[in-house]
């Protein structure tokens, strides 16, 4: 059987059949005889496939760049980002691949506003609609927009949208609804309500396009970063009054609302209501979820109302609701919260048990802390060391650092609470080995000051790390500071009349017409404005200037005092303060607290401070 070979399909036949077609197609094209195409080549017979041009090169593929563009935004590495944007310029550039585009482009602008550098997305807007650049969509605008909001640069972004109104602007973006918001979103999460109402209502018929729900859950959202979370109640009013249907998502955030408020008793009425609402119109979609309980939790936990919390978790497990790591952990917070700790080791254990065939209830760190504060607190020592050994194998993701200094400092507090003081002391020489610095207002600061009280600065592993400046043999009157150097105040004085000094100072001694020293007031038990300080005044703790540092911090720590008053020795020795009992000078723990570091610099400061009221007091 013999193949004819069509005959459009024929061999080019010689250059003189060619010549006439090109004047007759230059003459009188036909429209449909006119083919789109990338490629400048005159029109082919039907049936040829076209032939690519070697200087034509298809689009780039950048799918994988931005992939790249936004892992590293989750990794907060802008510099990364740009270096790699640049670096696909450069191979667009040299005919080796890459290049960008808008996609790309507006995964940088997201980057950029992520790490909070909205100069350099103004920058790179600019170039993205320059006669240069990519150019700018919807997409580009609201990025921009947003980070506009967060950087408080209302006045730009307001800009932006009249531009986008009067259609003056590059790249013909829409201004919709869902542009909008994102900007409303960046000024509700700065808590700026009087703005959000102002742009709501600017822009009132835009936003109201499609009749969604979508703007009063933000606007809800709004009053509960503000100071009127109640708020949020009206704005379910109005949904009401536009005709709207209240979705999932505004029932959580109205029961939010009620929990931040601490109005349990509505928190629960709207949830009753969202269960007979779904069940009225049969909507699966409006019934509560994991995110409506654990709020409920949340609230029930700050209240301590347990028989509450039992409620809300048998019917969590009753249903047909997914609990997940969350819920679990919301659980076990809200027994913890009602000081009921075998409820959540309950709920501790099942996460435990059901982690073995779902890893993805595995707790994390949170959670095993949680129940070391717990067990610290009433000083079981072996539960808190067992769960410090299990949350490095059992839980989930990473351990932070001050996690780990928090689980170790839990350890040592559980050891006291247990009156096992040789065991906490060798804790905290770990601890302060360990760590370069710490604050004596933290967990392991209070529980070292807990542990020098109870043993003394004679057997004290931190002496040679605090105090290395000072010997504690030494006589107070070496690092008192002079009593007039310390401002004391009249007694007499009206507490209103001088409250901007217990602003800077937290203890101020008083003195009398006679220059005696009355009494010490401290900055917390100032509690009436139009009272005399001497009715708000602690009788003076007073020692001998002969006296040892040693003796007196460790007065000062007894006596929970902040102050004591140096006087002459052989006046008189710890006792009541006598008028015949000039004083010489104070020693208090601000004082104190110069003395704690390690640099030689400021040891050389602290010192020849220390230094100057010994010779005054000479």
């Amino acid at each position: 059987m013999m193949l004819i070979r069509p005959r459009f399909l024929s061999p080019s036949p010689p250059s003189s059949r060619r010549e006439p077609l090109l004047p007759a197609l230059s003459q009188s094209p036909e429209p449909s005889r006119i083919f789109s195409s990338s490629y400048s080549s005159p029109a082919r017979p039907p049936g040829r496939q076209p032939h690519p041009s070697p200087n034509k090169r298809p689009p780039p593929n950048l799918r994988r760049l931005t992939t790249r563009i936004v892992d590293l935004t989750r990794r907060k590495q802008l510099t990364q980002i740009m270096a790699e944007v640049e670096a696909s310029k450069r191979r667009a550039r040299s005919g080796r691949g890459g290049g960008i585009n808008i996609i790309v482009m507006n995964a940088v602008l997201e980057a950029c506003v992520s790490c909070g550098d909205v100069d350099l997305a103004v920058q790179l807007f600019e170039e993205m609609r320059g006669p240069t650049g990519c150019g700018v969509d919807g997409v580009s605008y609201g990025i921009l927009l947003k980070g506009l909001g967060i950087a408080r640069r209302i006045d730009e972004a307001f800009e932006i949208l009249e531009s986008i109104e009067k259609d003056t602007s590059g790249g013909s973006p829409r201004l919709s609804p869902h542009l909008i918001c994102g900007f409303l979103n960046a000024l509700i999460e700065a808590g700026d309500m009087r703005r959000a109402n102002a742009l709501v209502a600017r822009f009132r018929q835009v936003l109201y396009e499609g009749h969604s729900v979508l703007l009063y859950n933000l606007l809800m959202k709004g009053y509960i970063k503000s100071n009127f979370p109640l708020g949020a109640l009206t704005v379910k009013d109005e949904i009401l009054r536009q005709g709207l249907k209240p979705d999932r998502l505004t029932y959580n955030t109205i029961i939010f609302a009620c929990v931040k408020s601490a109005e349990i008793e509505k928190a629960f009425q709207f949830l009753n209501d969202m269960k007979d609402e779904a069940k009225r119109d049969a909507n699966p979609e409006l019934l509560p979820d994991a995110v409506t309980y654990t709020t409920l939790l949340k609230g029930l936990g700050n209240s301590q109302d347990l028989y509450s919390v039992l409620k809300i978790v048998v019917e969590m497990k009753s249903s047909l609701l997914s609990i997940d790591r969350t819920a679990y952990t919301a659980m076990a917070d809200a027994f913890l919260a009602c000081g009921s700790i075998d409820g959540a080791l309950c709920i501790f254990g099942e996460i435990i048990k059901q982690a073995g065939n779902n890893k993805d209830l595995r707790p994390k760190p949170h959670l095993y802390l949680s129940i070391m504060r717990a067990f610290a607190t009433i000083g079981d020592f072996d539960m808190v060391k067992r769960l410090n050994k299990r949350m490095w194998p059992d839980s989930v993701g990473s351990i932070s650092r001050s996690a780990k200094q928090e689980a170790d400092e839990l350890l040592m507090e559980a050891a006291i609470n247990n009156n096992q003081i040789d065991v906490a002391r060798g804790i905290l020489r770990r601890i302060v080995n360990g760590k370069e610095h710490f604050s004596w207002t933290s967990r392991v600061g209070l529980v070292a000051l807990k542990v020098e009280t109870l043993s003394g600065f004679t057997s004290s592993p931190l002496r040679p790390h605090v105090f290395p400046q000072i010997l504690l043999n030494d006589p107070v009157e070496k690092y008192m500071l002079p009593f007039q150097e310390s401002r004391p105040l009249c007694g007499d004085l009206i507490l209103g009349d001088a409250v901007m000094r217990f602003l800077k100072d937290s203890v101020v001694p008083l003195v009398n017409d006679w220059g005696t020293c009355t009494g010490i007031v401290h900055r917390h038990d100032c509690t009436k404005l139009d009272a005399p300080l001497i009715s708000m005044a602690r009788p003076p703790l007073c020692v001998p200037s002969s006296t040892s540092l040693e003796h007196v911090i460790d007065l000062l720590l007894r006596e929970k005092t902040e102050m004591v008053i140096v006087v002459k020795s052989g006046n008189m020795y710890e006792g009541s303060y006598t008028s015949s009992s000039r004083p010489l000078g104070v020693f208090s723990l601000a004082l104190l607290s110069k003395f704690t570091t390690n640099t030689s610099d400021a040891h050389d400061v602290h010192m020849g401070n220390a230094l100057e009221p010994a010779t005054v007091a000479e």
